[in-house]
């Protein structure tokens, strides 16, 4: 494992690859999380012809729509376009995108009863739309940067599955967990196996990592979020069929799980904007990659705020690889794209100066 050109295909950029394994780079490699969204106005010239799930569910807008960042702000990695629950309506629960509400689930997941409705997954089957973006993707990419699939943790997944719509408070998800502890222990591991399952079947079609959201993690306190999240996305880790292919897990708000998510199985750990990327590194103590993790409304400044601030992130990372430069969160969908542009610019440009020890030590 002393090459990564010996464990994945050969690409015209594979620095994101790269650094997830702390293998030595020229520069930082730097992509965005919802880096195919409205902030692009090439996105939304095609989301005025399809509405956001029928994007989606058609294989060939969701290629499109995932090489634009690429195309256009000069990304390192593309993240195929899609949505985390694609899964539990594969389970049976249907949902709509209501436009500036987010998701409505209309017949939340809240007894026994609505559990023993979910159903069984064959991913490769009623999700094969999602696996025929990722073979779309790969033909259209043609080895210039390497392709990121993703799924919600299973805590996640049901949160938003109990909830039923955004909140405030989490009243519905709390109630759950702390009155039917077994009944949520039951989803979960369902909805783990099915999460593992899609991101195997993902692999297999041809990404070169993925991505576990734990939008919800922070939610929960520190005992409550070892039992009913950190535990599953170690589950679903162990199930992941995969070679080399790297995994992250964002985990947003977890401060004080740091080396527990670093033994989790992940290789990467994506972090907030509200956690020091130095101290973090610290924590972990280099077994895993760091990403992340500028915050996102720093791409409402001028351009020399932002590249001071890509500087401030880069230089509390420090020296050597296992960075890969991102936003703390997705990007907002009113950026100013030339703004993301230059973010991105700045990471590649203010990044070689961290890693003239490790092109030395490899021309030497």
């Amino acid at each position: 494992m002393s090459d990564i050109k010996e464990m994945t295909p050969k690409y015209e950029n594979d620095l994101f690859l790269r650094a997830c394994k702390k293998m030595p780079v020229e520069r930082t490699p730097v992509w965005i999380m919802r880096q195919a969204g409205r902030y692009l106005p090439e996105y939304r010239a095609v989301r005025e012809k399809a509405d956001f799930l029928t994007m989606c569910h058609t294989p060939e807008l969701a290629a499109l729509v995932t090489i634009q960042p690429v195309d256009i702000i000069n990304v390192d990695a593309a993240i195929l376009f899609s949505d985390i629950l694609v899964i539990p309506e594969a389970m049976g629960m249907d949902f709509e995108m209501v436009e500036s509400r987010g998701p409505v689930f209309h017949k939340p997941l809240r007894s026994e009863d609505d559990a023993k409705d979910l159903k069984e997954v064959d991913v490769t089957k009623k999700l094969k739309y999602v696996l025929d973006a990722v073979s779309l993707t790969k033909k259209a990419l043609n080895g210039r940067v390497p392709l990121i699939g993703f799924s919600g943790s299973p805590w996640t997944l049901l949160t938003y599955m109990v909830e039923g719509k955004g909140s405030k408070n989490f009243s519905n998800i709390k109630r759950f967990i702390y009155n039917n502890p077994s009944l949520a222990h039951k989803v979960l591991d369902k909805i783990a196996k099915v999460v593992a399952d899609y991101l195997s079947a993902k692999i297999e079609a041809g990404v070169d990592a993925v991505q576990i959201f734990d939008t919800w993690g922070g939610l929960l306190s520190q005992n409550d979020f070892a039992e009913f999240s950190l535990y599953y996305i170690s589950k679903v880790i162990s199930q992941i069929k995969r070679k080399d292919e790297p995994v992250i897990v964002f985990s947003k708000g977890v401060h004080y799980k740091l080396d527990a998510l670093a033994n989790s199985g992940a290789d990467v750990i994506g972090l907030d904007w509200t956690m020091d990327i130095g101290e973090v590194k610290k924590i972990t103590g280099g077994k895993v990659a760091l990403q992340g993790n500028l915050d996102p409304p720093i791409l409402y400044a001028g351009k020399e705020k932002i590249r001071e601030e890509v500087k401030r992130v880069l230089s509390s990372f420090g020296q050597g690889s296992g960075h890969i430069f991102n936003l703390g969160h997705g990007i907002l969908p009113d950026v100013d794209p030339e703004n993301a542009k230059a973010m991105v610019q700045f990471a590649k440009e203010e990044s070689k100066a961290f890693h003239c020890e490790e092109i030395n030590a490899k021309s030497a």
